[in-house]
């Protein structure tokens, strides 16, 4: 036998005996709720199944990235609502990182008045429950003046009690997701297959992202219509570009506040387990203390950051349910008004767990990609 090839172990019967038992039992388990909910609702005269998927809802909600209607099945607003959640948890992570980032660096500086007001901000938003941060943020917001006296940010962006008005390229969101598609998708395959320095590789990706969307101003955008649609006020109401509405904004801002202050002290965890060597060597080259943060202090930091960051970051995905006690149409939303209107509880809650164990299983395996790729070789 080689030296170099490890003996296999036994296998030991009584564990694999005792494993098959668990699985059994609790297949059994499941097999018996089952035909137990069964006969209740067969009892109440009640049908299960998904076939109430293809029925028209019958009513409407607030907010969607697409057309929407009152005679949408079950199944294409459900969808809505999935996209609906994907889109402002995926948001609120990029702001909360960004910021949380921020104040996370800041109560890492040696300025005394930088350090006072990042643990200040801290210690304010992280102890204040989410949901009464989202209550405040909401009514501060519906109090706003109507859109005749919206305030006004470069005569091209409004915020009033109805949400904000932002100008928006010509394009429908389906081509505009298309090519944010095409673009990432080219920015994967540019760096996995091509072998050019990081440098190169973000200067292709971004001359083919410009090269498409100059496609689709020239080319996509009807004639005789400029190429951002700016909102204008026409009688009582805005007309042109994007509204964003108080709901989503009140959500936006409360999560962003309360999750950036928890990835904050992430980040300082991660800056201060940065050995002082490594930081008086860059110093003791000459460098800037941009210089060191960024070639030095940051990337040794980030291999301690990341795997609590995708903890925050999956929270950040779960906290969009509290949208319900403000009437924003997320997945939960639009579920909880699905089981009241249709009855049909258990498979509703089943796909409602369903695209939440997805969404969070994907970040989880992101989370992986980035920590196996910031690994130190040989760890």
């Amino acid at each position: 036998m080689d030296a170099m090839t490890k003996p296999r172990k036994p296998v030991n019967a009584q564990s694999v005996a005792i494993q098959a038992a668990l699985v059994a039992l609790v297949v059994f388990l499941i097999a018996s709720g089952v035909q137990n909910a069964q006969q209740n609702l067969d009892a109440m005269g009640m049908t299960s199944g998904f076939g109430f998927l293809e029925r028209a809802t019958g009513w409407g909600y607030s907010f969607s990235l697409v057309e929407r209607s009152v005679d949408d099945t079950y199944a294409r607003t459900l969808s809505i609502g999935f996209m609906n959640t994907v889109f402002l948890g995926g948001l609120a992570i990029l702001t909360t990182t960004a910021l949380g980032f921020l104040i996370g660096t800041l109560r890492d500086n040696r300025n005394l008045a930088l350090q006072t007001f990042a643990a200040g901000f801290v210690h304010i938003f992280r102890n204040i429950p989410l949901i009464l941060q989202l209550v405040f943020w909401y009514a501060v917001l519906i109090h706003l003046p109507g859109q005749r006296q919206a305030y006004s940010f470069a005569d091209s962006v409004f915020l009033s009690n109805r949400g904000l008005e932002v100008p928006v390229l010509n394009l429908n969101v389906g081509v505009i997701a298309l090519l944010v598609l095409a673009s990432a998708a080219f920015a994967i395959g540019v760096a996995w297959f091509s072998s050019t320095t990081r440098t190169i590789r973000v200067a292709m990706w971004a001359g083919f992202t410009l090269a498409l969307f100059a496609f689709a101003v020239f080319a996509l955008i009807p004639d005789g219509e400029t190429v951002l649609s700016i909102p204008e006020l026409r009688g009582l109401r805005f007309r042109g570009g994007v509204n964003v509405s108080v709901e989503f904004l009140a959500m936006i801002i409360s999560i962003t506040l309360y999750g950036s202050a928890y990835i904050a002290e992430v980040v300082r965890g991660g800056l201060q387990e940065v050995p002082r060597g490594l930081i008086e060597a860059g110093q003791a080259l000459g460098l800037k203390e941009a210089t060191v943060w960024w070639k030095i202090k940051m990337p040794m930091a980030l291999r301690t950051i990341i795997p609590p960051l995708g903890n925050q970051w999956i929270f950040m995905m779960k906290a969009t349910t509290i949208g319900v006690a403000i009437g924003f149409s997320d997945l939960f939303m639009l579920i909880s008004t699905s089981i009241t209107q249709s009855g049909q509880t258990l498979e509703l809650i089943f796909l409602l767990v369903a695209a939440f164990v997805f969404i969070n299983f994907s970040l989880a395996q992101l989370v992986n990609w980035l920590n196996a790729r910031l690994q130190l070789k040989g760890h």
